[in-house]
């Protein structure tokens, strides 16, 4: 028997297959740095523990795509190894913050399988939870991932298409416990805007943009240990080009909505997002935002805001994500749609 793993393909998942990922991560003051490193990120709640400490909290958590990007990067040998793309999510609920010391690790379940009409690949539909040391669930999120096929001689499975939600209900949003923004310093965070001061339909140009390096790229998917082929290996696409990790587009983006959204801190539930367009080495990502929804939760001076997150490349049009066929415009990286906290 050989001793590698040469990954899943498409007809190894089945529906209720449990996958149970392996090497759990304790994370740092380490990921945190290096994420800062690698995204222009400044969201004050991630970066001082004084600001955090007078919001309520023990200190500065780690950024919530911190954790997303490790749990993540635990599913891909198991899920997304032999994957074309990362295809979209659904879902998604942080349930609890992770602090430098937390041990992270990752578990799937298969709820969806489809084929594509070509035979040579199909969609997988996942349920990933991960834990921290003490098996409280922090972040629970749906993915589908379209996988190769080993043998495209290999009937085809019997198409099952989970029913997912299109947004995260308002009510079943989790406010971390302790945290308050009664005594919210807007100064320290950079901007004075507050819930009240957005309005639904809204829509924010955060002006700023980031040209993707080669580099930073590989770097991110080390650190992330997302091992996926189409990230690593130049040969392994037909045109030579590695693709761009999608939560490196995700977190750069995130940062760049900072200018216009700096007191949207928390993000606390993924509704909805795809990959619209493969991104490459060189292209230059900018974001803008659309606000869908706001709430009050309950919590003193904690509110949340619905975001429509839109990332492009080279300059596209301000505003412009779909034409009139109701696809994606080609300049469309990112459309991520996510609750945030923010103060009332």
């Amino acid at each position: 028997m050989g001793k590698t793993n040469p990954g899943r393909f498409f007809e190894d998942y089945a529906v209720g297959d449990v996958i149970r990922h392996a090497v759990p991560r304790t994370v740092a003051e380490g990921e945190r740095a290096l994420y800062h490193a690698l995204y222009p990120a400044r969201h004050a709640l991630y970066s001082s523990d004084e600001f955090a400490a007078n919001c309520g909290l023990e200190g500065a958590p780690l950024d919530d795509l911190i954790a997303f990007h490790v749990v993540f990067g635990k599913t891909v040998p198991d899920v997304s190894l032999n994957a074309v793309a990362n295809l979209g999510y659904a879902q998604g609920r942080w349930l609890k913050p992770v602090y430098p010391g937390d041990t992270l690790r990752s578990e799937s379940q298969v709820i969806g399988v489809k084929q594509n009409s070509n035979g040579k690949s199909g969609v997988v539909y996942v349920r990933t939870r991960g834990f921290n040391q003490v098996d409280e669930i922090v972040l629970d999120y749906v993915r589908w991932v379209m996988v190769r096929k080993r043998d495209f001689d290999a009937p085809a499975p019997e198409t099952v298409i989970p029913d997912l939600a299109p947004v995260v209900a308002a009510t079943d949003l989790v406010i971390p416990e302790g945290l308050t923004f009664d005594d919210y310093d807007f100064g320290l965070a950079g901007e004075p805007h507050r819930l009240g001061d957005y309005e639904i339909g809204e829509k924010i140009d955060h002006v700023d943009g980031v040209t993707i390096e080669e580099a930073e790229h590989m770097i991110a998917t080390r650190l992330w240990q997302n091992t996926a082929k189409v990230h690593f290996d130049a040969t392994f696409r037909e045109d030579g080009q590695r693709l761009i990790y999608g939560g490196h587009v995700i977190s750069m983006a995130r940062a760049l909505s900072f200018n216009g959204l700096a007191n949207a801190q928390m993000i606390v539930a993924l509704n909805g997002g795809a990959h619209a367009n493969p991104c490459f080495a060189g292209d230059t990502v900018k974001a803008w935002s659309e606000v869908l929804d706001k709430v009050e939760t309950g919590v003193p001076g904690v509110g949340a805001i619905r975001l429509r997150l839109v990332a492009t490349k080279q300059g596209a049009a301000e505003f412009a994500y779909k034409g009139e066929d109701g696809k994606y415009a080609p300049e469309v990286l990112l459309d991520l749609d996510y609750w945030a906290l923010m103060p009332i």
